[in-house]
């Protein structure tokens, strides 16, 4: 294996579904509140990140929100699930092109880097056909902070692949400056796409190194990540 290429979901792959007002709902449910919506964006963090910060300032303490993240997991997924029928999330441009490039090169491993824990992140992806494109990943899940999972993704890759692959070995894919700043921290190289909240400007100012609109042209994207 020559190089392992990390995607974000949501923004990257993805977007739109029910997975907000899902996660609100469960949130209610679970802590009778669901913290401060209007003020705390979802976007490029983990899911216990967005938890953590969506109570803050509410009255729940720490422990309290730490014993209920099994529950909350439990009952947003659900109504994820249910959600999806109703409300499904819609592939980007290029993607399943793109995908679909990827799994005829033998030596480039596909894999997820993701605040989505991991049944969330199974359920849209399955939803839009495209789960059975990663071999692996990781998810917020596994950790709380997201500059965390490129390590944790690269373990797994060196597991299943080579046992030699290094960092500069990987290449993160997202459409958020964390994206790009967890892919820095791993030290991985990084490729910012701008399908979600932030224009080309603000993503080039994340020192990516490479910045695009769309993943729309498979053989210039797949040119990049594979070269």
């Amino acid at each position: 294996m020559r190089r392992v290429i990390l995607f974000d979901i949501d923004g990257t792959l993805l977007w739109g579904g029910p997975a907000k007002d899902a996660f609100c709902d469960a949130m209610v449910e679970v802590y009778g509140t669901a913290g401060d919506v209007e003020n705390v964006s979802f976007s490029g963090k983990t899911d216990p990140q967005i938890v953590r910060e969506l109570l803050a300032g509410s009255g729940v303490d720490s422990d309290v929100m730490r014993a209920g993240l099994p529950l909350l997991w439990a009952g947003y997924t659900a109504r994820l699930e249910v959600g999806l029928d109703d409300n499904p999330v819609t592939v980007l441009p290029g993607v399943r092109g793109l995908l679909a490039a990827l799994s005829e090169v033998p030596d480039v491993g596909v894999a997820l880097l993701t605040g989505n824990i991991v049944r969330g992140a199974e359920l849209k992806l399955g939803s839009a056909g495209l789960w059975d494109h990663f071999a692996l990943g990781s998810y917020g899940s596994d950790h709380e902070e997201r500059d965390e999972l490129p390590a944790i993704a690269l373990e797994r890759a060196r597991a299943m692949w080579r046992p030699t692959l290094q960092a500069i070995d990987t290449i993160v894919v997202g459409d958020t400056p964390r994206d790009v700043s967890c892919g820095q921290a791993g030290g991985t190289r990084t490729m910012a796409v701008a399908t979600g909240y932030y224009g080309v400007d603000e993503l080039r100012q994340t020192g990516a190194d490479h910045v695009l609109e769309d993943l729309s042209d498979t053989a210039n994207v797949l040119s990049l990540l594979t070269a």
